[in-house]
Formats: structure tokens, C-alpha cells, sequence
């Protein structure tokens, strides 16, 4: 199960952190760099509900990751032909359109195939951030050597190893959904918990647009290199990591809601060190290390959190409904917002508006969240 986890966050670690470097190296100014950052979001709206539908409807969800691998990395090779800014941000939203129905279909397998031990989830899933963080220190240092415009081509093994991964995933028996009752997808969707979780997440997302945006590039302003800004990223998710190691015990004494609630406070607190204390290495460090809180905690919380509220009929509808309203919806107002205010005002004010964001993420789960039911 680990493998293909493994695959699909290295070329998330290989492109997230220099995509926008790579970008500015082309010529785009800030807004249309936000734009093209936001269409790795902009798809998550539409392609993990088209994708879920697919998966629950067919229950042939391993020949749709297989599917969604090979046409992503098709897509992707427009970017070689260098196009202008609507050729690149057409390759960009094609190549994400299949991207982004991988992740959301793997969970649902990975969480089956789990089963009652899904409190491991956290042990297989931490296989994605080795692989995202061999890939960032990898790319970082080899862009230390040759030009940012590289950048695709390093990407193209790991689009491999994407690919064949997905033929180590046992095929499943093709079991489709049954008939449900009209409107039981309605009352859940209703229920005042899961409402405030996806507002929640929606705003956390917005909170963290400037972060996959411009973090790189507020980095470079400060005086630090490629590498360097690799390693920062690698922080991150080694604190997500270890994070993952001890979800399970973390649960065992605290609440989901005083998780929650812990997490989107370190989560503004985090952005607001980013925007005016970048210079001093040792706060951000340990901004970096709060990765763990606005990531890692909440999406493992999330997770479960939709296993629950949604169990086996709606699962692939709630996941993909997580995915396309928070890390798409809230993904691309994030961007776009922290595009606008990069332009007019400078890397340090988007991070600002992250804090706010995340505030306003903490007010809705103070008002709202609550722990989900048993899987159903």
C-alpha cells in the first residue's frame, strides 16, 4: 500500500516547492504564477467527485488510479513544448484533471483494505512524506547545479515510478455500489458537524494558498538558496512524519475537537512567524516544525473524520468532496488571494492573510466540529 504513496507525494515534493521558481524563471509575473499555481488545485473541485463517482458506481478503483497515472503523465508532457501562459495553464489543468484522481480513490482502498485497523493509517501514509522529502532534497540539490528551467525533465522518472506503481496495487473484484435511499447522501451532508468540517477545511486551505505559492520564492527575497529551501520544505514534513508516528496515541487522550482546535491555533500562529520572522533561522525552523499541526494533524483527523460521518456507502463522495471543496476550492481562493496581495503588497502580507484565514478556520471548529459517529 506504501508504494504508491511513496511515488505520488515524491513528484508533489519534486514540483510544490520550485514549480513557482521555475514559473518566475519563465517570465510570469506574480498573478499569473498564482493562477497557474491555483489549476493544481482548480481541478480538485470537479476531478475527485467526477473520479469518486466512477469508484463507487464501477467499485473498479485500482483500474482508475492506474487510468488517472498514465493520463496525468501524458498531459504533463505539453509543459515540454514551453507554451505561453494559456498553452501551459491548458496543460497544467489537463495534466491535473488526472493527477488529482489518484490520491482520493487511494485512500478509500487503502482505508478497505485496513479495515478495523485503521489506526494504522498513519504508519502507511508516512511513506508519502519519505517520498516527498527524498524528492525535495534531491531537486533542491541538483537545481543548485543546473537551471531552474530543468526542472520538468527531473520530474519525468518519478511520473514513472507513479505509473508502475499502480500495476503493484491488487486489482479489486468489481463489487459496485447498491441502490441507497434517495436523499441519504443529503442528511448527511446537512448534519452541523459536517458542515463545519468542510468550512473548516476549506478555510485552512485558503490559509495555507500563500504557503504552496510563494513560500519558495519569499524564501529566495530572504537570501536563501535552493537548497536550503529544500531542506526548509523537508522540515516540514518530517514534523509531519513524526506527527503520523503518534496520531494514534495522541488519540487515545485527546479529543478530535481539542486536536482540531490545538492545530488551526499553531496553524495562524505558524503563518504569522512565516510573514515577519523569516529572517531569524531558528523561529523559522520551528515554524517549519508546526508543519505537523497545520497539515499533518488536521488531515489525519480529516480522514477518519469522513470514514465515520460518511461509512462505506457515501465514502468515496465524502472523500472526494474533502478533496475538491478544501484542498481545491479553498486551495484556489488561497492562491489567487495571496497572488493579489504579493502583487500589491509583498510575500509577508499574504502571510497575514493566511493567519486570518486559519483564525476564522479555528472559530468555525470552536462552533461546530464535533467527533464523527462510528463507521457505518
Amino acid at each position: 500500500m506504501s508504494n504508491l504513496y511513496f511515488w505520488f507525494f515524491a513528484l508533489l515534493g519534486g514540483m510544490l516547492p520550485y514549480w513557482s521558481l521555475y514559473l518566475e524563471a519563465r517570465g510570469f509575473g506574480y498573478l499569473q504564477i498564482a493562477t497557474l499555481m491555483a489549476s493544481i488545485q482548480l481541478t480538485k473541485i470537479v476531478a475527485p467527485s467526477v473520479w469518486g463517482w466512477l469508484g463507487d458506481r464501477s467499485g473498479q478503483r485500482v483500474r482508475l488510479v492506474r487510468v488517472g497515472a498514465i493520463g496525468g503523465a501524458l498531459c504533463f508532457a505539453g509543459v515540454f513544448l514551453e507554451p505561453g501562459f494559456s498553452g501551459l495553464l491548458l496543460a497544467m489543468l489537463a495534466f491535473t484533471f488526472f493527477w488529482n484522481a489518484i490520491l482520493p480513490l487511494y485512500e478509500v482502498i487503502t482505508l478497505r483494505t485496513l479495515g478495523p485497523e485503521r489506526d494504522r493509517y498513519g504508519k502507511v501514509r508516512l511513506w508519502g512524506s519519505v517520498g516527498f522529502i527524498g524528492a525535495v532534497a534531491l531537486v533542491g540539490a541538483v537545481l543548485e547545479r543546473v537551471p531552474v528551467s530543468a526542472l520538468p525533465w527531473l520530474l519525468l522518472p518519478v511520473f514513472a515510478g507513479i505509473a508502475l506503481s499502480t500495476f503493484l496495487v491488487p486489482a479489486e473484484r468489481g463489487e459496485r455500489r447498491r441502490s441507497l435511499p434517495a436523499g441519504s447522501l443529503g442528511r448527511v451532508l446537512w448534519q452541523r458537524a459536517v458542515l463545519a468540517f468542510f468550512l473548516m477545511n476549506f478555510l485552512l486551505q485558503v490559509s495555507h494558498g500563500p504557503y504552496y505559492t510563494f513560500f519558495s520564492i519569499h524564501l529566495e527575497r530572504h537570501g536563501y538558496g535552493k537548497f536550503s529551501i529544500g531542506l526548509l520544505w523537508s522540515l516540514g514534513v518530517l514534523a509531519e512524519i513524526a506527527l503520523f508516528l503518534v496520531m494514534h496515541r495522541l488519540q487515545r487522550h485527546l479529543s478530535l475537537r481539542r486536536i482540531a482546535l490545538g492545530a488551526l491555533l499553531l496553524t495562524a500562529l505558524r503563518w504569522g512567524m512565516i510573514a515577519d520572522l523569516t529572517g531569524g533561522l531558528a523561529l523559522l525552523l520551528l515554524a517549519q516544525l508546526l508543519h505537523a499541526a497545520s497539515y499533518g494533524a488536521l488531515h489525519a483527523l480529516s480522514v477518519q473524520y469522513i470514514h465515520g460521518y460518511f461509512g462505506q456507502a457515501h465514502h468515496g463522495q465524502g472523500q472526494a468532496l474533502y478533496s475538491g471543496l478544501s484542498f481545491g476550492a479553498g486551495g484556489a481562493v488561497g492562491a489567487w488571494m495571496s497572488g493579489l496581495l504579493v502583487e500589491y503588497l509583498g510575500t509577508g502580507a499574504a502571510f497575514w492573510g493566511g493567519a486570518v484565514a486559519a483564525t476564522l478556520a479555528l472559530l468555525v471548529a470552536w462552533w461546530g466540529i464535533r467527533a464523527p459517529a462510528e463507521s457505518r
